[in-house]
């Protein structure tokens, strides 16, 4: 079950709320006294496929977008 937090203590504590997430704690972010979104750990070894395109990154201003694969081969090389 997530711990519920407010937008204002996530903004004030977001890399503590980060290391507990990476820990494995989920929060349950409250908004205007109503939840807004919830924080977990993504799953490491979830499939590409899996993933959602939350963020479109745009090569040099093209219209074009970078694949998502490509941005997680970046992440991985990153990672090691």
């Amino acid at each position: 079950m997530p711990k519920d937090i407010s937008i204002k203590e996530l903004r004030q504590n977001l890399a503590q709320v980060a290391d507990r997430v990476e820990k494995g704690e989920s929060f349950r972010v409250i908004r205007r006294s109503k939840p807004s979104f919830i924080i977990m750990k993504v799953d490491a070894e979830m499939p590409e496929e899996q993933w959602e395109t939350v963020v479109d990154f745009t090569d040099g201003g093209k219209t074009k977008g970078v694949p998502l694969k490509e941005v997680i081969k970046e992440i991985r090389k990153l990672q090691r």
